[in-house]
């Protein structure tokens, strides 16, 4: 499996769901930068299971432990290693669906490929993995504010057919996130959020929708043509996320219904003498290579597919069956998603930040 995401700055995670401990090894930090526990738990938190009752009910501190790569607060310029231990495990809950294939999960897919899979939780396909992925990120986000004024926020902007008013994306911060459940800045809409969440909750559904993320302080001319565009190593990052359906920057697939003469975004001389654009329908990136405007991307998640209401399905012989399925779900992923997203971003643009230093050198 393709466990390991960049090549200059390098993230693989590794454990299932209900394994002992689930972690990742970060490799390519400088040496020298501090950087404790206290850095990364924050993050962490954010994320972590069975925090309100808008999540799933498992209990999991997620405790983060530095086993390598820090000796007395400063990193040794070598491997990272973190691991989170699993606490709350049930694999029991999962005995019934053995046999069965869950819609839209990748337990038909994980035995097709490798002759087996995981016996609970979904394994390596599961959620659960995404906690290293924010570890690993709070680890990023050290490096380059130790470097460069960088700052990446996410929320939720969408939730089913619920959109949010697009906040100030100069001034937005986590802290205008995480005040509400949902972690849509906007109020009034963050309380329409929570109540289709709720409803689906007591139905034994799910809900999907788009977390937005903002980029700020990416100097302009960061990003590899052709290939490895910025636009494309983000897609990469985002994409890799589960449950994502969809990635887009700027205007996106909106600027297919505007004319050219509406989209593009002119250049004016800022007071500094630097050149910026009047509009930001670009996102921040042209050409694959950041234009110093602030980085806006789009991630689109699918509603949970292990869900609790009965669906007709088919077991592994192809035998009909009526599937309700037990255990511990998110009935929206998206409010623990969106420090992941912000995560995954960190890992990106740390790794445009090490080839920018590979070529100044």
């Amino acid at each position: 499996m393709a466990s390991t995401f960049g090549t200059l700055f390098r993230v693989t995670t590794f454990g299932e769901s209900h394994g002992k401990a689930i972690g990742c090894v970060v490799d390519g930090c400088p040496a020298r930068i501090p950087l404790s526990v206290a850095d990364i738990q924050p993050q962490l938190d954010r994320r972590r299971p069975g925090a309100s009752h808008l999540t799933t009910p498992r209990k999991e501190s997620d405790t983060v432990t530095i086993l390598s790569g820090v000796d007395r607060g400063l990193t040794l310029g070598t491997p990272i290693g973190l691991t989170i231990p699993n606490a709350d495990t049930r694999p029991h809950d999962y005995a019934e669906m053995e046999a069965v294939p869950r819609p839209s999960h990748a337990d038909f897919t994980y035995a097709e490929k490798y002759g087996l899979r995981a016996r609970s939780g979904g394994g390596r396909a599961s959620a659960r993995e995404t906690a290293a992925r924010v570890a690993a990120g709070a680890v990023a986000e050290k490096m380059l504010t130790a470097c460069n004024p960088v700052e990446i926020v996410a929320w939720v902007e969408s939730l089913g057919a619920l959109v949010a008013p697009r906040p100030d994306l100069l001034s937005i911060t986590r802290a205008d996130v995480d005040a509400t459940l949902v972690r849509c800045p906007d109020p009034s809409t963050a309380e329409q959020m929570i109540a289709a969440i709720q409803a689906a909750q007591d139905a034994g559904d799910s809900v999907g929708g788009v977390i937005a993320c903002v980029c700020r302080g990416l100097p302009a001319g960061w990003g590899e043509p052709v290939f490895d565009k910025l636009d494309a190593l983000l897609a990469h990052a985002m994409l890799s996320i589960p449950a994502v359906k969809g990635f887009e920057v700027g205007s996106g697939f909106s600027g297919t219904r505007m004319r050219g003469s509406v989209h593009n975004d002119a250049f004016y001389r800022r007071p500094d003498g630097r050149l910026g654009t009047v509009t930001n329908r670009s996102g921040g990136i042209q050409g694959g290579v950041s234009n110093g405007e602030p980085l806006l991307l789009r991630v689109a998640f699918k509603p949970t597919p292990t869900i609790g209401k009965a669906q007709e399905t088919v077991n592994y012989e192809g035998q009909p069956i009526r599937l309700e399925a037990k255990g511990r779900h998110d009935p929206c992923v998206l409010p623990r998603a969106v420090p992941v997203v912000e995560a995954m971003a960190l890992i990106g643009v740390m790794e445009l930040w090490k080839e920018r230093c590979a070529c100044v050198r």
